[in-house]
C-alpha cells in the first residue's frame, strides 16, 4: 500500500537520505510516494518465495533481499538519482553493485506481489523503469488470483508475459533450476 508524500516537491536520493527511517518511501521519477504497512497475505508470499530464493541460492553468487531495501536504479550519484525502489523481492548477482544502503543498478530479477493501492504503479510505472534499466526478470503476483505473470526482458523490451494460474509450476528464466509449485507459494 502507498500514498504520495504530502509535499509536492520532487526529490533526488541525496534529500531522500536525510529523512527518517519510518515511514517508507520509494522515489519515481522525483515523486516521492509513501509505503504503508503490506497484509498478512502479502507478507505471506514474500516470505515464501524469499525462503525458497534463499535455499536456492545458497552457496551460489546471487543473493535474495526483501523490503525494505533501497535500489537506486540508475546507479548516478546521490544528487542525480531520481529513482529509488524498494521491491517486495530482489535477488542481486553483480555484487559490485551492492552497498551498505542497498543496490546500486539494477537487480538480476525482480518480484512485486500487488495490492489494491500499489497494482497500477507496479505495473506501469516500475515495470517501465525495471525494464528501462536492465531488470532480467520482472515477476508480477497477484494473490487473489493466485497469478504470476513473468516479464522477460529481451536485449530492451520485456516479452509478451508469461502466465501461470494455481495448476501451474513455475520455473525463472534466469534461474533454469529454480522452480515452484504456484498452488503451494501462493495459496
Amino acid at each position: 500500500m502507498s500514498i504520495n508524500q504530502p509535499h509536492p516537491k520532487k526529490v533526488t536520493y541525496a534529500e531522500y537520505l536525510t529523512w527518517p527511517d519510518e515511514p517508507r518511501y520509494e522515489i519515481i521519477e522525483s515523486i516521492p510516494y509513501m509505503q504503508a504497512a503490506p497484509s498478512r497475505q502479502h507478507q505471506r508470499i514474500v516470505t515464501n518465495l524469499a525462503g525458497e530464493f534463499y535455499l536456492f541460492l545458497k552457496g551460489k553468487t546471487c543473493e535474495v533481499y526483501t523490503a525494505p531495501f533501497d535500489i537506486r536504479l540508475s546507479a548516478a550519484e546521490d544528487d542525480e538519482e531520481f529513482n529509488v525502489v524498494q521491491p517486495d523481492i530482489s535477488v542481486v548477482c553483480d555484487e559490485s553493485k551492492l552497498d551498505d544502503r542497498g543496490c546500486k543498478g539494477a537487480p538480476d530479477l525482480v518480484i512485486e506481489v500487488l495490492s489494491p493501492s500499489t497494482w497500477q504503479r507496479d505495473r506501469i510505472e516500475k515495470m517501465n523503469l525495471y525494464q528501462k534499466h536492465g531488470v532480467k526478470e520482472y515477476l508480477l503476483i497477484y494473490p487473489n488470483e493466485i497469478i504470476i505473470e513473468q516479464y522477460i526482458l529481451d536485449e530492451k523490451f520485456y516479452k509478451t508475459p508469461v502466465i501461470y494460474n494455481e495448476e501451474d509450476h513455475f520455473t525463472s528464466h534466469i534461474f533454469q533450476e529454480f522452480s515452484f509449485s504456484v498452488k503451494d507459494i501462493l495459496a
